[in-house]
């Protein structure tokens, strides 16, 4: 099936279309081999082994409740046996009520909310219990990281046609519109003091800014009248500062000021973010009435097969997408013992938000390839592709 999103791909930048199949084609390919024994949950990671002879192979590890969740929502958009192929013989909707009839056991804000979104979305008829599970776990008052706070506002918009969720819905609406500082565009990683050390309180990520656009596009589109110009107005400056900051790759980068709007460290640059993320917030924008903002999606693609951190050094060179072991490498990173050059510039920015600290990437440069894949990133990139709806 050639969605909108994937015809639109097609008509701006041909080849691009062909590396989108192609990942969604090793999204539904690894998949299946993501799911635990039993078919009721997913792994939190699968780890790459190299053998011997140069081969690889990988291996699951671990198992994520929020993953399962953001892979029903993106297996939502594929034909019913399609579906039934990634979910172990489920449909979305079914699957996802294996998530609901777990959530007395959820004691986590992010993956309530994930659960309930999913309910939503497939249509659950337990709908109103996850949301009741969403409502339960987040105090009143209490600040929230600004992921989870994002997922909570997309969970109620996409519920507000069917469950009585107003007041609920303005609070997490509003909860994200004060989060920012000052008048920087930018998002913090916690909706308010108390979640993160002071020397780093200024610092956010990438996920702390596409997961708002995305949240707050949606309740501008969902329900009647005019929508939320103000909503609306704070995904598109978010958007367009993060599509100013892009990398000349392509790339999305890591870590930002959120004081000041400016990029505190690049690296790593994840794969997820390039081919899933960053298009499903910025189409959901475009799709709300706001900005298209098409040519850093297709910018962002395009790095996937395109990595000149790593055509830098020919002997450091490989794919990021495997096809036949079903899975794309999650990161090019620096390879800095824990995490140095992260720590040193968010402690630089701290003092000097200005401070850059250039010499750090002459001695740590950005060949390395983290070799795992999580079932997250193909349910975003389902999500981003065969989606197109809000």
């Amino acid at each position: 099936m050639t969605t909108t999103r994937l015809a639109a791909l097609g008509h701006e930048e041909p080849p691009l279309l062909a590396l989108a199949q192609r990942l969604l084609t090793v999204a539904e390919s690894g998949l299946p081999s993501m799911l635990l024994p039993g078919g009721e949950a997913f792994a939190f990671t699968m780890a790459g082994r190299k053998a011997p002879d140069g081969s690889w192979t990988s291996e699951r590890r671990g198992t994520s409740t929020r993953y399962a969740a953001i892979t029903a929502l993106g297996a939502q958009f594929l034909p019913e046996d399609r579906q039934r192929a990634v979910l172990g013989g489920r449909t979305a909707q079914e699957f996802t009520g294996l998530l609901v009839e777990s959530l007395p056991a959820v004691t986590n804000l992010g993956d309530a909310a994930l659960i309930a979104w999913a309910a939503a979305e497939t249509g659950h008829p337990k709908l109103s219990d996850a949301v009741e599970r969403v409502t339960a776990l987040d105090e009143e008052g209490r600040p929230q990281y600004t992921v989870e706070a994002a997922w909570v506002l997309s969970a109620l918009a996409a519920a507000r046609d069917t469950v009585d969720v107003e007041r609920r819905f303005t609070a997490a609406r509003d909860r994200l519109l004060r989060a920012r500082i000052g008048d920087s565009p930018l998002f913090p990683h916690a909706t308010g003091p108390g979640l993160v050390p002071w020397y780093r309180a200024h610092v956010s990520c990438f996920a702390d800014q596409t997961y708002p656009i995305q949240a707050l596009a949606r309740a501008h589109a969902s329900g009647d009248g005019d929508g939320d110009p103000e909503a609306l107005a704070a995904s598109e400056a978010c958007a367009a500062r993060i599509c100013e900051l892009q990398g000349d790759g392509g790339q999305w980068w890591w870590h930002y000021d959120a004081r000041t709007g400016r990029v505190v460290e690049g690296y790593p640059v994840y794969s997820v973010h390039q081919h899933a993320m960053a298009p499903t917030a910025l189409f959901d924008l475009a799709d709300a009435g706001g900005t298209d903002f098409g040519r850093s999606i297709r910018r962002g693609l395009r790095w996937m097969t395109d990595v000149p951190e790593l055509a830098a050094r020919p002997e450091k060179r490989e794919p990021l997408i495997l096809d036949q072991l079903g899975v794309t490498w999650r990161k090019v990173y620096r390879g800095d013992p824990k995490k140095a050059v992260r720590a040193a510039r968010g402690l630089g920015t701290r003092i000097a938000p200005s401070l850059r600290l250039k010499s750090l990437d002459r001695v740590y440069r950005p060949v390395f390839v983290d070799r795992e894949c999580r079932p997250y990133e193909f349910g975003w990139m389902l999500y981003a592709w065969q989606g197109g709806r809000i």
